[in-house]
């Protein structure tokens, strides 16, 4: 995360201070009162008068604003997930997420923090001197004009969006008892170490990379996670066999919409603060977004002679991917063409390499966050520029190759972390409880066999035989094409 400057802060709050009472026992109008006016007595002593000249309540307010809208992000996840499968798994989908919204907020909390953000052990983890939050209180977060509350508020939001975009590599085929499990370790013992490697103090901020907002942190470890998951769990039954289309494309946009709108906090908010950066990031996140609708649909059109919603939704969070660990340190010209390409990229992964490599990454995880924040990830390491972020660096267009170098690496160091990371604990948690759904489960849908619930009480949609049992042509269909171990 970027430090803001915090001097003129500091010297209007010690002005508007100094112009009050000088005795211990202050009494302080506030600015706004709920339907009449207020007044509060406060007992200041000289370590209170210090939190009040440095907390400023504009920059607070911003970054509890942006982790508001951080928060909405993975509900909407969980719309656009939902609405892209099919009909029989709906409440499956959109339940990973929200159950991953609930846990993880509780892990984070408890220990999370304390990993990802506690004063440093030989740059690989943070010490558990802050576990259940302990002496966190309104204490400042140094660097800054916030209470370090706030800054757990918004990075705990973080925390719980980052499963919830795997979720969408292995959609339709995962126990939900073992998805829990296996969704609980990865956010402990992946997320929380590459947080602290990055954002923590870790050796990765110390090489010199830069991630103002997630590419390394979130996306690719995400998207490369859900890859390597989606792998080792094996495809759909019926995958390239029988139709898999969404079953309700408008859920998936108001899903892009809330997802797009929560997305001006998750890199607006990075600046921890109401200033001039927070104004760039949130210029260049709407810039690459709309850039990345461009970049997706147009190749698209020329290649299947119609361009669509999916597309169009597709390639502005594709976009959004790309600026994310740029969002603080490039201009707004810069941001177009991350954007744009990042558009590109991201729908010949999903377009072409996927269906030439054949693996099924269900909803695109791998092909939109991973190849996405590899892209943003790089790009940084190209634009960024001291002009825009002096507390930055400059990239290999403005003459200089450190940074570039220090994002190739992370790069990888993230790809690693998460593809042996992602394997072991797969093999764990598999050992502990079967991950994949047998044939009748995934045929009758998880919906009805894990959570004893439907999405719709008529089969209006795409996948509808799963309310009533599959379709014997469906079924029969897929039992046909998988093998004796159960696994296509």
């Amino acid at each position: 995360m970027t430090n803001v400057k915090v001097g003129a802060t500091l010297a209007k709050s010690a002005c508007m201070l100094n112009a009050r009472q000088e005795s211990d026992i202050q009494t302080l109008q506030p600015l706004t009162s709920f339907g009449a006016a207020h007044k509060i007595s406060l007992s200041i002593d000289n370590s209170t008068r210090g939190l009040i000249l440095m907390i400023n309540a504009g920059d607070t307010a911003w970054v509890l604003i942006s982790a508001a809208m951080v928060f909405i992000m993975t509900p909407a996840l969980a719309l656009f997930y939902g609405g892209m499968v099919r009909s029989k798994n709906v409440l499956t989908t959109i339940m990973q997420s929200m159950f991953i919204l609930g846990m993880v907020s509780v892990e984070f909390i408890l220990i999370g923090y304390s990993m990802a953000f506690g004063p440093d052990v030989n740059g690989l983890i943070g010490d558990l001197s802050k576990v259940g939050l302990s002496g966190v209180g309104l204490n400042i977060l140094e660097g800054t004009t916030i209470p370090e509350l706030a800054f757990v508020a918004f990075q705990c939001m973080f925390a719980a969006l980052t499963p919830a975009l795997i979720t969408g590599a292995f959609a339709e085929r995962m126990r939900f008892k073992g998805f829990a499990l296996l969704m609980l370790l990865w956010a402990v013992l992946i997320y929380n170490p590459m947080a602290h490697w990055v954002w923590g103090g870790g050796f990765l901020a110390e090489l010199g990379a830069l991630d103002f907002a997630g590419g390394l942190v979130i996306h690719i470890l995400s998207g490369v996670s859900g890859l390597t998951i989606c792998l080792l769990l094996g495809k759909r039954r019926g995958y390239g066999r029988t139709a898999m289309v969404p079953h309700n494309v408008p859920m998936t946009v108001i899903g892009a919409a809330f997802l797009a709108f929560g997305w001006f906090g998750f890199n607006g908010g990075s600046a921890l603060g109401a200033n001039e950066l927070a104004a760039s990031a949130f210029v260049v996140t709407q810039a690459a977004a709309s850039a990345g609708v461009l970049g997706w649909v147009i190749p698209e059109w020329i290649r299947n002679g119609k361009p669509t919603i999916i597309g169009a939704v597709s390639g502005s969070i594709a976009g959004l991917v790309a600026i994310t660990p740029a969002a603080g340190f490039v201009a707004p010209l810069p941001s177009i063409a991350i954007g744009f390409i990042g558009g590109g990229i991201c729908y010949t992964a999903v377009a072409i390499l996927k269906e030439r490599l054949g693996y099924d990454d269900s909803l695109d995880a791998f092909g939109v966050h991973g190849v996405g924040g590899i892209w943003g990830s790089i790009a940084t390491g190209l634009w960024a520029t001291t002009a825009i972020n002096p507390d930055g660096a400059n990239g290999l267009f403005y003459g200089e190759t450190d940074l570039f170098i220090a994002q190739i690496i992370s790069v990888g160091v993230a790809i690693v972390l998460a593809v042996v990371g992602s394997t072991v604990l797969y093999k764990i948690v598999d050992g502990i409880t079967t991950l994949r759904a047998d044939a009748d489960e995934e045929i009758n849908g998880l919906d009805l066999v894990e959570h004893g619930e439907r999405g719709y009480t008529v089969g209006l949609f795409t996948g509808a035989p799963s309310f009533f049992g599959a379709g014997e042509e469906e079924r029969a269909t897929i039992m046909s094409s998988t093998p004796k171990n159960g696994v296509i």
